[in-house]
């Protein structure tokens, strides 16, 4: 499959430049990072919360759990965690389970854990579970620009 369409426009209408790189394929992102020998706290992993009536993009260290007490009080309201049957309904154009790391292209809200911004290198899941994208932190940065961020993983 490769990157999915919505995350590549994503990407190019922000001018963020990006490589692709593929890896066997694999059932976490915590798997993701040891089969491309990537730091776990550089490879970021959305997370789907039930928010409201709606939904909420977390996006964390693949190496962490998002915090869902961390992420109610960004936010001002609680939060659970979605079943990855309602998270795949809102990624048509990705693999099950391959959660972007980009709300906005899907017109979700999200949440950026801090720890990202200390990378020079990030490294994400392209929309399947055999394709890794890999962003410098400036671009990085400039995709999750005006989402709020704050520690809300562990």
């Amino acid at each position: 499959m490769g990157i999915a369409l919505t995350m590549q426009e994503y990407l190019e209408d922000n001018h963020v430049a990006y490589d692709v790189a593929r890896h066997g394929k694999t059932g976490s992102s915590a798997m993701t990072a040891q089969a491309s020998h990537v730091p776990g706290n550089s490879l970021a992993k959305g997370v789907v919360l039930r928010w409201d009536s709606s939904y909420l993009l977390a996006v964390v260290p693949a190496s962490t759990h998002v915090d869902l007490e961390s992420v109610r009080k960004l936010v001002g309201e609680q939060v659970q965690l979605a079943s990855e049957a309602e998270a795949s309904t809102l990624f048509p154009d990705c693999e099950m389970g391959a959660v972007p790391i980009f709300g906005a292209p899907y017109r979700l809200a999200s949440v950026v854990d801090e720890q990202l911004e200390a990378h020079g290198d990030i490294y994400f899941e392209g929309g399947d579970h055999r394709t890794l994208v890999h962003v410098t932190g400036d671009g990085f940065q400039r995709l999750m620009y005006g989402m709020p961020h704050g520690r809300i993983s562990s």
